[in-house]
């Protein structure tokens, strides 16, 4: 992932030390937390100076945020087209258990989501590139099953998303129970029957 921001006075940004800063960045917030997260912590674990973090970034929440928002540019999960439902539901829940359940996600998710209220532009990154794009996915499975005959037209498609997703990443990353393959299968049955009752 390469962070790319205009710089003023000529300024050149090295690939590798924007490389060094965004690992350092994550995995000083999975160590020590939002609140505790620090320019200066980030910069000492990435082998810079401050001020190599603030020509990039006037401030840790400017740069978590585009962090963020880099990190999951391209991690949009294809609209699954097995031609059955319950097998798009199953396939998108697999593909979201892989995305929450990778290591660094689900070590500063948590933290993230703690910081949602007091940070704004957390929210809107939150809301823009991560949930939004995801949620659009569920929408056009959903629609798509609807175009096919197997759900009602009368189905509540706001409340099939959230059905669709909070269940997962409660599990994955607040209960941090075991979410394999079986428990998925479970999982797609259920949310299927909770899909149907919104209609």
């Amino acid at each position: 992932m390469t962070v790319r921001r205009a710089t003023s006075g000529g300024a050149v940004l090295r690939p590798r030390v924007t490389e060094a800063i965004v690992s350092a960045a994550f995995a000083e917030l999975a160590a020590s937390g939002y609140a505790r997260l620090s320019m200066e912590a980030v910069a000492r674990r990435a082998g810079v100076g401050k001020a190599a973090l603030y020509r990039r970034w006037p401030s840790k929440q400017e740069m978590l945020a585009d962090l963020v928002r880099q990190a999951v540019a391209d991690t949009v999960p294809p609209v699954p087209s097995t031609g059955a439902f319950r097998s798009d539901l199953r396939e998108l829940l697999g593909r979201l258990r892989d995305q929450v359940a990778a290591p660094v996600v689900a070590a500063v998710a948590p933290t993230l989501f703690a910081e949602l209220r007091h940070t704004p532009a957390l929210v809107e990154v939150l809301q823009e590139d991560v949930t939004g794009p995801r949620r659009e996915v569920g929408v056009q499975m959903l629609r798509a099953a609807v175009g096919r005959g197997e759900l009602p037209a009368s189905v509540d498609v706001d409340l099939a998303v959230d059905l669709l997703i909070a269940p997962l990443l409660f599990r994955v990353l607040v209960t941090q129970d075991a979410c394999d393959d079986a428990y998925l299968d479970t999982l797609a049955a259920a949310v299927e029957a909770a899909i149907r009752a919104t209609a």
